[in-house]
């Protein structure tokens, strides 16, 4: 499979990525502009008549940043360099090697629909080449806007700048003597934000999970198909002797530096933490990583594993990612070694946290941090861009807020920009589009929902669903259909009008990669409902998880607001002090002792 990038650990049998520069991370995202209106003709809330401010690069720099990283991987073959880094010269700023497919086979793109070729080139705006920077990543489709890849092919570079993507062919780029590159058949993309695991180790390559958004200017539907990631709870998947499959367009060799021309794809059995330990030692992290292959032999004949050019491609097994290529040794086939892949199982709620990006303000800085809509009485409404554990200074985003009396956010319609759900007090809900202003009238009627909620993917579909439950205490789960839409309502209970209006819910609280709900009832206690990812029967039994919550008089769930792939909640206390309960991930004790936000927030009668 291909150059640059495939860790390399350090120590006796492996070679692990080199950590890398860290890099400015660009900037994208919307800005306010003049009001506009709703479809029926009244007025829309300036802050969602709105345009990117972020531009996508043109077709012509997109290719270029694609020569420029082939070139420079073409540069960069020598041994040294695939043992520390892919820039020229003697640098090692850059990723370290990545995995190939020796002994593989050629498929072809309609049997991997998913695959996509990540480029990197950064010229340093320099008119030497001596410092340029160039690589090339493989990666998965896992949403109509999400490429899933390695952590090292992603930390520290500016993808937003530097970086394109090809989908849809199974042939790398090739260029003729007069410089004119062909795609084969592939559509060459833009790439807006990025996001690492934020525990991801360059030095250790441990958690080595990344997540690309691709530029809403360049839609991949039509190119690309997505490949699901598997869950949390998948074991059956991991099984030692079982076989997964591996893609990508690394070495084929270990004795060229050479990529392969089209795509290659191997069967990888898996072996068990206790094989993998026994040959890796402390380098292998068990629960994080998965080893697979048999023993290479010492040479290309007798090994099948990935190489060099393959980080960040997909292990495959039963139609799902259930691996990440990550790392393995110099080379690839020292006698003995097995290939390493990030075990996708341990950090799914992490990812399915990333793909429903909540960030309002975040296309304009670049994150993806969920952030809070406040409105005062008088109709104000205000933005507050998250931090990490603090907000930066509200944004006003204008006065016509106060005909609305509930708001709740999520991207429903996957273009990395968050979206918001609002009901108005004639009891029309309305999707008000983050990214262009656009305002859909979602029906009337919804007046009589006591509680309405966006937990996230609800039915297991990839999309983003609304939960509510109505006067009489029914509960009813609204399936997104990825547009800002909802189809035909499922019942799916009743009884939840003890809770009144106090049920929330946007993310996976206990890091499974489901979408969960914290409710109050009336004695003050709070209850967890578990997310089961079936439509007809999305929660699991409720689990009490503490008591005197009735301290509080609003709360606001929008989603993971400090980056830790965890869900958060914010609650306002009867003083009008505001905390953050910071979300843990256990399924038993959700939250984690309260942090101060500040006073003062009893001036809003609205959170979203």
């Amino acid at each position: 499979m291909s150059s640059a990038h495939q860790g390399v650990k350090p120590g006796r049998r492996s070679l692990k990525a080199l950590p890398v520069a860290a890099l400015a991370v660009g900037t994208a995202g919307l800005f306010l502009t003049a009001p506009s209106a709703h479809a029926d003709g009244t007025p829309l809330p300036h802050a969602f008549n709105a345009a990117a401010t972020h531009s996508a690069a043109s077709p012509a720099e997109l290719k270029s940043r694609i020569a420029g990283a082939v070139r420079t991987a073409a540069r960069t073959v020598s041994r040294s360099s695939l043992a520390g880094s892919t820039t020229t010269g003697s640098s090692t700023t850059g990723p370290k090697a990545t995995p190939y497919i020796i002994g593989g086979t050629t498929t072809t793109f309609s049997q991997a629909p998913w695959m996509v070729q990540l480029f990197y080139y950064d010229d340093k705006g320099t008119a030497s080449t001596s410092d340029d920077v160039g690589f090339f990543c493989g990666g998965t489709v896992v949403s109509p806007t999400k490429i899933l890849t390695a952590a090292h092919c992603v930390k520290g570079y500016d993808w937003y700048d530097n970086g394109a993507i090809i989908t849809g062919t199974d042939q790398q780029p090739t260029t003729d003597a007069a410089g004119n590159t062909d795609f084969h058949g592939g559509t060459v993309s833009d790439l807006s934000t990025q996001w690492n695991h934020p525990s991801f180790n360059a030095t250790t390559i441990d958690n080595d999970a990344a997540l690309l958004t691709v530029d809403p200017g360049y839609p991949i539907a039509s190119t690309a198909k997505a490949l699901p990631i598997t869950s949390s709870t998948d074991t059956a998947s991991y099984a030692a002797g079982k076989t997964a499959t591996v893609y990508g367009w690394g070495r084929t060799s270990s004795t060229t530096q050479d990529p392969s021309q089209t795509l290659k794809t191997a069967p990888i059995p898996l072996n068990s933490d206790a094989t993998c330990t026994q040959w890796a030692g402390t380098e292998f992290v068990p629960g994080h990583m998965v080893c697979g292959g048999s023993p290479a032999s010492g040479t290309d004949t007798g090994t099948v594993t990935p190489c060099n050019g393959d980080s960040g491609g997909p292990l495959v097994e039963s139609g799902k990612i259930i691996g990440i290529v990550s790392w393995g040794v110099e080379d690839c086939v020292e006698s003995g070694a097995h290939s390493v892949f990030t075990k996708v199982s341990t950090y799914a709620g992490a990812i399915n946290q990333r793909m429903d990006d909540a960030s309002l303000l975040g296309a304009n800085s670049g994150d993806t941090l969920a952030d809070l809509f406040a409105r005062t009485p008088a109709g104000e409404g205000y933005m507050y861009q998250s931090k990490g554990s603090s907000f930066a200074t509200r944004l006003d985003v204008g006065p016509s807020w106060s005909t609305f009396n509930l708001v709740r956010q999520a991207d429903l319609n996957g273009d990395w920009v968050g979206d918001l759900v609002v009901r108005d007090t004639s009891g029309h809900l309305r999707f008000l589009n983050g990214m262009d202003g656009s305002a859909t009238d979602i029906g009337a009627g919804w007046n009589a929902m006591k509680s309405i909620t966006l937990p996230g993917d609800i039915t297991g579909d990839g999309k983003s669903d609304l939960f509510a439950t109505d006067s009489s205490g029914v509960a009813y789960v609204y399936p997104g259909t990825g547009t800002g839409k909802f189809g035909t309502r499922i019942k799916v209970g009743s009884g939840w009008g003890i809770y009144g209006s106090v049920i929330y819910g946007k993310g996976d609280l206990t890091d499974d990669g489901k979408a969960d709900l914290v409710t109050r009832d009336s004695t003050g206690a709070m209850w967890l409902y578990k997310g089961t990812g079936v439509a007809s029967a999305p929660w699991a039994a409720r689990v009490k998880i503490g008591a005197g919550w009735n301290t509080y008089n609003a709360f606001a769930s929008t989603g993971d607001m400090t980056g830790d792939g965890k869900a958060d909640l914010l609650a306002r206390d009867t003083a009008g002090k505001l905390w953050l309960y910071k979300g843990t991930g256990s399924s038993t004790a959700p939250y984690a002792a309260r942090v101060l936000i500040g006073a003062g927030w009893n001036i809003y009668n609205l959170f979203g």
